[in-house]
This record gives structure tokens, sequence and C-alpha cells, in this order.
């Protein structure tokens, strides 16, 4: 029988701690729910309490089919007790199903930060895993600065590591804490501390300060680890946390894991790995590493010639495992059938069932790939993606069309004096079945907002399907440089009513133009959502959908 891996993702908390990542509250909900939906067993939501946006996304987390929502907090400070210490009674209030909480196991760290003794240190420690398990909730500790600390006082680094596995914690995660043990090191620490605690109890936590984390990752359940924990993309402070994106799919498609473990995530999941990486990267508004393992661009790309022409004939001999089963795809340059399991899988997820050898999804493929070349990402706007694959291997209704649109910005000074920065918008449209045009027009924060808020003011007989309709957020993407640049608009609209939430892309030189597409697509996908019901069509020379 299989032992049972459990996987911890700490995306939105060590990941947040990335230089230039800023995460929202609607980021955090949507990367969380990536991440529940490829099976994964704990979702860390940040440190309640600490922040206005970890506050928030715990005031409102997203509802799990997988996971259990995690919160990450301090044990109690030296010299309060678990009732007076309001940052941990902020924890027990989060309303997450578990807390792991963090703590010294390096004695220099006790002595000279903490400012205390190693034995209250540990009687911190142990009282605050009772508290927590007390509360109703699964208990974790994580022993910061854990290999450090064994290295400089073995006893104490046990100690603190014994003390929350006796008060009932679940889990006791080693922390690499700076990145600089290395794999050697980690499975001998690893297989010294199973002696002392269960490998059915023990996390192990890494940094890739030395570009090691996977390897240390993977070390460490050889030598008994039972949770790993890590991020998307590897993201996190300095030089990044342990990358998921490259762990799971090893323990999964690797004989040496795969034969003796078995994890949350099913092959199905597993097939959703290259999407979930590259919807993270939309949200960071950042392109993806092409040669990222398992899930970028070029992991199993090669150029034309000897390698090609062999990958063909037999590409198990060539690729260490299978792209698709990963969600990838293998890219040779001289195959005309690169991608198409992609759309294919693509089209499963929202629904359409259509025969791998309709020609039509053919012409999809060519017709997402010349998009692409233009700029044009679906990896993360999935109904824009819907509507194009509508489009051709079925029909999106025309339930509108826009004439013309213009928009305005104008600084002045208003009545009292005060320089303002005024937008307005006018778009004139034309409702299937009706011969004379709407004009809307509307005043917004900004040239986008306005567009946005015209745009929706009146739709005629479809108003009833879009007044519930939010504009979220909204990323820019710079795709080429110079004077002509390129830009890509990611739009995420949410409807108030029910809750859903989509994304939609834009692509032109013109920003406003970008985001007056990204914008549409959103409308429409909503009418077609709601099966809104279409009268005849009065054609309009040149108007856009």
């Amino acid at each position: 029988m299989k032992e049972r891996l459990y996987l911890f993702d700490t995306t939105l908390r060590d990941g947040a701690q990335t230089t230039g990542v800023d995460f929202s509250v609607e980021d955090k909900r949507r990367i969380a729910q990536v991440v529940d939906d490829l099976g994964l067993d704990y979702v860390e939501g940040g440190y309640p309490g600490a922040n206005d946006t970890d506050t928030a996304f715990f005031a409102a987390p997203p509802k799990f089919r997988h996971a259990r929502l995690t919160a990450f907090g301090m044990t109690k400070r030296a010299g309060r007790s678990v009732d007076n210490d309001a940052g941990f009674q902020a924890l027990l209030q989060s309303g997450s199903q578990a807390i792991c909480l963090v703590a010294k196991s390096w004695d220099y760290h006790v002595r000279v930060a903490l400012g205390i003794s190693t034995e209250e240190n540990i009687e911190g420690v142990s009282q605050s895993v009772k508290a927590v398990i007390a509360s109703g909730r699964e208990a974790m500790l994580d022993c910061e600065h854990f290999f450090d600390g064994y290295k400089g006082n073995r006893v104490h680094a046990l100690a603190v590591a014994k003390a929350a596995y006796d008060a009932g914690a679940r889990w006791v995660v080693l922390c690499d804490t700076n990145g600089g043990t290395l794999p050697h090191e980690v499975e001998a620490i690893v297989s010294d501390v199973a002696k002392v605690i269960p490998g059915t109890h023990l996390g192990i936590h890494t940094h890739n300060d030395t570009e090691n984390a996977v390897a240390n990752t993977l070390m460490a359940v050889r030598a008994g680890c039972r949770q790993i924990q890590g991020t998307l993309n590897g993201l996190g402070e300095r030089c990044g946390n342990a990358n998921l994106t490259s762990i799971i799919p090893t323990l999964l498609l690797k004989s040496e894991f795969a034969d003796r473990f078995d994890t949350g995530v099913t092959p199905d999941r597993l097939s959703k790995l290259t999407h979930a990486s590259r919807v993270l990267d939309e949200i960071l508004n950042r392109a993806p590493f092409r040669h990222a393992p398992y899930v970028g661009e070029s992991a199993f790309a090669t150029k034309a010639g000897i390698h090609a022409s062999a990958i063909l004939k037999d590409p198990d001999t060539y690729e260490h495992v299978t792209p698709e089963a990963i969600g990838n795809q293998r890219r040779v340059l001289v195959s005309k059938q690169a991608g198409k399991s992609n759309v294919l899988d693509a089209l499963a997820r929202i629904g359409m069932s259509v025969d791998k050898d309709d020609p039509r999804v053919g012409q999809l493929l060519d017709e997402v790939k010349a998009r692409e070349a233009q700029g044009y990402a679906y990896e993360a706007a999935e109904a824009s993606f819907e509507l194009l694959a509508r489009r051709i291997l079925g029909n999106v209704p025309r339930f509108f069309s826009v004439d013309s649109f213009r928009v305005m910005v104008e600084r002045r000074h208003n009545a009292r004096g005060e320089l303002v920065t005024v937008s307005e918008a006018i778009v004139k449209v034309y409702i299937n079945g009706d011969v004379e045009p709407l004009w809307s027009v509307a005043e917004g924060n900004g040239p986008v907002n306005a567009l946005d808020s015209a745009l929706r003011k009146d739709l005629g007989r479809y108003q009833k399907h879009i007044a519930d309709i939010e504009l979220v957020d909204y990323k820019v993407r710079i795709l080429t440089g110079g004077t002509e640049a390129v830009t890509r608009v990611l739009v995420e609209s949410l409807c108030t009513k029910t809750g859903e939430r989509w994304f939609t892309v834009g692509v032109s030189p013109n920003i406003i133009d970008a985001s007056f597409e990204a914008l549409l697509d959103s409308i429409n996908f909503k009418l077609v959502r709601d099966n809104a019901v279409v009268e005849h069509h009065a054609a309009i020379p040149g108007a856009a959908e």
C-alpha cells in the first residue's frame, strides 16, 4: 500500500514576499481556487490581522473542494498568556481550518532576537499548539531556521520540534529558512529527526538560495517527511521557495516516488498544472519563464533537425515525461499537430465536447496560434477563449454592434479651483432588431472606467443581463517597445448576483482599443452564459461586435 504525501501551498504568503509582487484580495482568491483545483491538501492564506489584505481574505475566503484553509502566525509572545496575546487571538478567530505557527528553533535567535531562555521558548510552543487544538483547529509548527539551529544546538532544535509534537501538533515542519542547506545535509538531519518524531508528522519547507529547494524537498521525503510545502512557480523572497510546479509532477511521474506515494493530485488534475502556472503569471502581469521545467513553453521544444526527426518517430526516448500529462505540449517546428491536444483539453474544461478529428479543431488551433503571435494569451482569459471557440465551432449570436466610441480626458480646474482630471466616454450602439442607435455617455475614474460605464449604461433589452456585472480588476502589459508598442489588457469581471468571475483579453497598439475589446468580450460572455434571446439583426456596415 502506498504512503500518503500531503501538499501544502504557501503561494499566498511566501509568494507575496517576492520582490515586485503585491497580491490584491481578488488575486489571492483567484490563486487559491487554482491551487484547490489541482487537488492540494492545504492552502495557506496569509497572516490574518497582520495586514488589511490578509484580514479581508480570511473574512471572505473562497470555498474549497479539496484544500484546507490555513492561517499562518506566531506562537504566543513571551511574558503573555495565550488569552492576552492579541495577535494569537486573531489567528484563533480567523475562520481557518488549520493554523501553522512559526517558532524559533535556533537557540541563537531565541537568545538574541527574542531575549528569552530556551526553556521559555519551548514552553511557549507547547502552550500555543495546545491552544490551537483546543479551538478545534489542526495545529502545525513551522520550525524557523531548523537546519541552522540543528547544526548549532541539536538538542534545542529537537526539543522545540518534540514539544510541538507532544502537544498534539499534526505537523512539525522543518524549515530551511535561509536556503543554505545542501541535499546531503537535509537527508541526514531529517533522518535523525524522524527517530524522534514519526515521519507521518514531519513536513519540509525549503528556500532556493542555493538552487537546491526542489532537491532538498525530495531528499527530505526520502528521509521521512510526509508533508511538502512550496509555492507555484517557486515564488518567494530572495531566490524563492521550493517550486511546486516541479515537485508535483516529479512525485507523480517519476517511478521512485510514484511507486511509493499517493497525493491528492490525480492524473486529471495534474494535466491542469501548466494552465495553473500560466494563470499565476498572468495575475502577476509577467511573462511566463519559457525554460521552466515541466510547464515552460520550451520544456518540450526541439528545433528542426536530427532530434526533431527522432522525436516525431519515438518521443518516449527523447522526453523524460509525456508533456500532455502536465498540460504542456511538444513543440517541434516540423509538426503541424503540436498543440491540438491542448485545444481539446481547453474545450473540455469549458464543457465543449468535440471529436479530435473534427477539422474545426485545427481551424481553432490555427486561429489561436495566429492570435498568440499578435500578443493574445488565453491561459488566464478563459472567457475570451470560450467566445473564440464558440464562434469557430458553434455560434455566438451578435447581440449588439458598436458603431463607434470616443473617449476624452480633460485636465481642468473645478468650481473650487482644484486641479482635476475628468474622463468622459461616448458609445454608439445598435441593438439587434433596432434601426435607431443608442447613445450612452458616462464619466469615470480614468478613460477605461468611463468607457466601461458608458458601454454598460444602456444595452436596451439586454440591460437586465449585464446590470449585475462589475469590473473588479484590470491589468496591462506592454508586449513590444517603441512608440507603436503592442499592449495586452486583461480584465476580470464579476457577477455580483452569482459570484461568478471571468477573464477576458484584448490586444492592440492602442491601450484604449485593447481595453474596449476586453470589455466587449466580458459583456458578450455574460449574454452567452445567460442564453440571452436574440432578435433579427439590423446589419450596420463596418460595426464591431
